[in-house]
C-alpha cells in the first residue's frame, strides 16, 4: 500500500479510512493492555500517534518497534483521537519493522521535560554537531532543514515573480572576486612532485587548467556579466572561504544569493534588497509556522516577535558618515570594546548598537573607498564608494552590495592601485569598453539570512554538514 505522510494525515478530515504510515520512532508509552508509539516522518515536526493493542501483537514486536530511533511501517484505521495534542491517530492493525535501532547505544535519546518551565530538553547542539549523520532525525534540525527548505524555495520564487533569470556561475575560477586571498586552491598536480618554473615557483601550466585556478568566493563578476545581456539574473550557489576563523558566524562553505540588475543604481539596489528581505521573513511566517514556533517556544521566545517586527516598517537608511558619527557619540559616554571612526569598518557591536539605537533594520551607505570592493561605483567625493550594508537585529550585516563602477577608466585605476593582476580580469574590463551602463547588485548570505529566521546561535547549526577549519566530516 503506498503510504501517506504524517503532515497529510493530520490535516485529513477523512476519518475512519485505513492508511499506512511509515517513519521514525520518537517515543513510546503504554501499559499492558495498550502501547502509544509517537512516529514521525520528517514531513512535520509533529507526530502521528500510533495505538497498539496488546493482545493483537507479539510482546517482541512491540517492543522493537517501540524502540526510540526505529524505522517502522504501520497500517490501521485513522480515527479522531481521544487525547490531548492530536486531532486523529491511528488504531495499527499490523506493524512491520522496516529498520531496528538499539536502544542502547542510539545517542538522541528522548529527555523529558525541564522541571521548571516544562520546556522539552533537548540535547546539547554541540553533541549533535558530532553526530550531523543523525541530527536530521530531531525535532530541532528537522525544522531548521525544513525551513531551510522554504527559504530556498521562496529565494526562487520571489526573483522568478519579478522576471530575474537564475544564472549558475562557476564553482572553480581564476580570479578572487573580493580580492582578500583566502580561497581554496584547485589542482590534479602531484603534491609530492610539484613541476617547477624557470624562476623555481610551482609550473601550474602543467596543471589540469593550465593556470592558478581556486573555488570561487562569489559568483558575482560573472553575474555582471550576464546582467549586462539579460538585464536582470540572480545566482544561488555555494561559495567558499578558506578563512581560518571559529566564530559562530563564519564558514568555509557556505551559500549565496546574488542579483546583478542592469540600469539600476543604488537606491533602486537598497529598495529590491529591503522588499526581498521582507518577503522572505514574511514567507518563512506564512509557510513555516509549527516549526517556527517550536523554535520559539524551545530556544528563542523572542524569535517570532522579532520577525514580524522586520516586515512591520520601513528599514532605516543613514550614511556611514553619519553612522559614525554616532557610534563616536556614543563610545565618548559609553565607550565600545573596539573605537569607531571614520575609515574603520564597523564591528559587530557597532551594527547592533546601530540596529537597537534604530529599533530596526538599518541600512548604511556610502562606505569609505579604502576599506570597500575595487568594483564598487566611486562617489564625487573620490573618498566614498556607492556601497550599501544591510544590518539586522541580532545578526549585525546580513546584505552588502553596492552600484557596480561602470566608468572604465575609474575601474581600471582602482584595479591597478589594489595590485590586481589585469591578465585575470581583462574580461571583466572588457565589458565597461562595449556598452556599459550603470548597474547594482549584493550578496545574502543564506546561512546568515536562516540564523536570522531560526534563531539559531551559531552558523554551524542551520547548514547540514558545516564545513569549518580542522573540519570536513560527514
Amino acid at each position: 500500500m503506498i503510504h501517506t505522510k504524517v503532515t497529510e494525515l493530520l490535516q485529513s478530515a477523512e476519518l475512519d479510512r485505513e492508511v499506512t504510515v511509515k517513519g521514525w520512532v520518537r517515543s513510546a508509552r503504554g501499559n499492558k493492555y495498550v502501547q502509544f508509539i509517537h512516529v514521525n516522518d520528517g514531513s512535520t515536526i509533529r507526530n502521528i500517534q500510533v495505538v497498539a493493542d496488546t493482545n493483537k501483537f507479539d510482546e517482541t514486536l512491540l517492543k522493537r518497534a517501540g524502540a526510540t530511533g526505529a524505522c517502522i511501517s504501520v497500517t490501521g484505521l485513522l480515527v479522531a483521537s481521544q487525547g490531548k495534542g492530536q486531532s486523529s491517530e491511528i488504531q495499527a492493525a499490523s506493524i512491520e519493522i522496516l529498520g531496528d535501532c538499539d536502544a542502547e547505544t542510539y545517542p538522541l535519546q528522548k529527555r523529558g521535560q525541564d522541571s521548571k518551565d516544562k520546556k522539552p530538553v533537548t540535547l546539547p547542539l554541540e553533541f549533535l554537531r558530532e553526530k550531523a549523520h543523525l541530527r536530521p532525525r530531531t525535532n530541532t534540525f528537522g525544522a531548521v532543514l525544513r525551513i531551510r527548505h522554504h527559504m530556498s524555495f521562496g529565494i526562487h520564487r520571489f526573483f522568478n515573480d519579478r522576471g530575474f533569470f537564475n544564472l549558475h556561475t562557476p564553482i572553480i575560477t581564476g580570479s578572487d572576486a573580493e580580492g582578500a586571498g583566502e580561497m581554496f586552491r584547485v589542482t590534479t598536480l602531484d603534491l609530492h612532485n610539484l613541476p617547477k618554473n624557470e624562476a623555481g615557483g610551482i609550473n601550474f601550466e602543467q596543471d589540469f587548467f593550465g593556470k592558478e585556478t581556486n573555488l570561487t568566493v562569489s559568483g558575482q563578476l560573472e553575474g555582471e556579466l550576464a546582467a549586462l545581456g539579460l538585464g536582470l539574473i540572480y545566482t544561488f550557489g555555494p561559495t567558499f572561504r578558506a578563512e581560518n576563523s571559529n566564530t559562530p558566524r563564519h564558514l568555509a562553505e557556505f551559500w549565496m544569493i546574488e542579483p546583478e540588475m542592469a540600469f539600476y543604481d543604488i537606491n533602486d539596489n537598497m529598495n529590491l534588497a529591503e522588499e526581498m528581505l521582507k518577503y522572505l521573513v514574511q514567507y518563512a511566517l506564512d509557510h513555516c509556522a509549527d516549526d517556527l514556533q517550536f523554535l520559539n517556544d524551545t530556544y528563542d521566545d523572542k524569535l517570532i516577535a522579532r520577525l514580524q517586527s522586520v516586515v512591520g516598517k520601513p528599514f532605516t537608511r543613514i550614511t556611514y558618515t553619519d553612522a559614525v558619527d554616532i557610534l563616536i557619540a556614543t563610545h565618548a559616554q559609553k565607550p565600545f570594546e573596539f573605537e569607531p571612526g571614520w575609515g574603520k569598518d564597523l564591528q559587530k557591536e557597532h551594527e547592533n548598537y546601530l540596529v537597537e539605537h534604530f529599533g530596526g533594520p538599518v541600512i548604511v551607505i556610502n562606505y569609505p573607498k579604502a576599506i570597500k570592493a575595487f568594483y564598487m561605483k566611486q562617489n564625487p567625493d573620490g573618498n566614498t564608494v556607492r556601497a550599501m550594508d544591510i544590518l539586522f537585529p541580532w545578526i549585525g550585516e546580513i546584505i552588502g552590495g553596492s552600484q557596480r563602477e561602470d566608468n572604465y577608466e575609474l575601474l581600471h585605476a582602482r584595479v591597478k592601485e589594489q595590485g590586481i593582476p589585469e591578465e585575470s580580469l581583462w574580461w571583466y574590463l572588457e565589458t565597461r569598453q562595449f556598452g556599459s551602463c550603470p548597474h547594482s547588485g549584493f550578496g545574502l548570505g543564506f546561512e546568515r539570512l536562516l540564523l536570522f529566521v531560526t534563531g539559531m546561535t551559531n552558523i554551524r547549526d542551520v547548514i547540514p554538514f558545516p564545513r569549518t577549519p580542522k573540519n570536513a566530516e560527514f
